[in-house]
């Protein structure tokens, strides 16, 4: 892939405060990316989010004892569980996930999540880059 010549403009990342992938970067450290909200207006998860031309990954933290509101994106999104457990709430049916559990949110899907344990959990997260990562909160 050819480098971005010194007239050429950078893409903006599609969510504000993501990091956007420049040609000839490779290789990224989330505890080095900035920290964002998952949801700004309707979840506590926080974490770093990378994206590129067609797809985008986070690293982010749902906080013990915290409720994401309902949501959904228009594109679709994978969640892989590291630490912790996740309980979400997919098209109006609950599901526990563990570490090394893997959770498909199709497009348009409404959903939401919490943390049943007490502690944090962490998940890797990627969504396709037709959308943000940054959802659109259910009516109530």
């Amino acid at each position: 892939m050819a480098q971005a010549g010194a007239n050429e403009t950078q893409p903006e990342a599609r969510t504000p405060g993501a990091h956007r992938a420049r040609p000839g970067e490779y290789v990224f450290n989330f505890e080095r990316v900035k920290q964002i909200l998952g949801g700004p207006d309707y979840s506590p998860v926080f974490g770093g989010c990378i994206e590129g031309d067609r797809m985008m990954v986070a690293l982010m933290t749902a906080p013990a004892g915290k409720r994401s509101e309902p949501h959904s994106h228009p594109n679709e999104q994978w969640i892989f569980v590291l630490e912790g457990v996740m309980e979400l709430v997919v098209d109006g049916v609950t599901h526990t996930a563990h570490p090394g559990e893997c959770i498909y949110i199709p497009a348009g899907t409404v959903h939401c999540g919490s943390t049943p344990e007490g502690r944090d959990a962490k998940f890797f997260t990627v969504k396709d880059a037709s959308w943000g990562l940054h959802g659109i909160k259910a009516p109530a």
